[in-house]
């Protein structure tokens, strides 16, 4: 995702960019909602849309600050979800981190990948808001074909705790990042050895890839791993 974001964004001409992915739906007043609030916020280097999922909100913030939050008034977060993003490419382009088109970390293949722009962003002081007004359904994994579920289930466990130790590690440090982690690859040992004597072999394997996600990622190598699509 990284990757074929900053690509595409080396491309864009203009201040502002939107990223979408391909398994979002948006309302009719969506772009509309989001461009006015733009012109009403001072200083800001990404906006993004509410999801219309209250259980998996699209946006991570305090405690303290989540008290605060107007259902009608744009926020300020921690970090938005990578699905819908809209960049100041003018604002976020002065960052030092950012230039050259260096918006994505390319180490990361999926997951955190969006975390990591937005603590950057935060880490220079810039800011990032959501816009309560303009809602977007996000369906969730829905961009791949279904064939290729296990598949992508496989890869979804291997990567997810290795870009939850990279992530840590780059911005915490390698202790943070592995006490941060070891409990989960701890866990996933018990689970693959249960599910060794139960004889379920699918669900083995899916704790498996959480456990060499780990050590790769503790080892320092490359976030690797690629789905075997090439048998279906």
């Amino acid at each position: 995702m990284g990757s074929g974001n900053n690509l595409g964004l080396k491309y864009v001409k203009t201040d502002y960019a939107i990223i979408l992915n391909p398994d979002v739906i948006l309302e009719s007043n969506t772009l509309d909602e989001i461009i006015t609030a733009s012109k009403n916020i001072e200083s800001f280097a990404i906006l993004a849309p509410l999801s219309t999922n209250k259980n998996y909100p699209n946006y991570k913030i305090d405690k303290k600050t989540e008290a605060k939050v107007n259902d009608k008034l744009p926020f300020e977060v921690k970090s938005v979800d990578g699905y819908a993003m809209v960049l100041n490419l003018k604002k976020i382009n002065q960052i030092e981190n950012f230039k050259n088109s260096n918006f994505f970390d390319e180490n990361i293949f999926m997951y955190l990948e969006n975390d990591d722009v937005c603590k950057r962003i935060i880490d220079n002081n810039e800011h990032i808001f959501v816009i309560p007004s303009s809602k977007i359904n996000h369906l969730g994994a829905k961009g791949v074909n279904e064939m290729y579920a296990y598949e992508v289930e496989l890869s979804r466990n291997w990567h997810w705790i290795w870009s939850k130790f990279y992530f840590n590690k780059k911005h915490y440090g390698f202790l943070f990042a592995f006490f941060q982690c070891f409990p989960g690859f701890l866990s996933s040992i018990i689970k693959f050895l249960f599910y060794s004597v139960l004889l379920k072999h699918k669900k083995k394997k899916i704790h498996l890839q959480r456990i060499k996600g780990f050590i790769n990622a503790l080892l320092g190598k490359k976030s690797s791993y690629r789905p075997e699509i090439n048998n279906y």
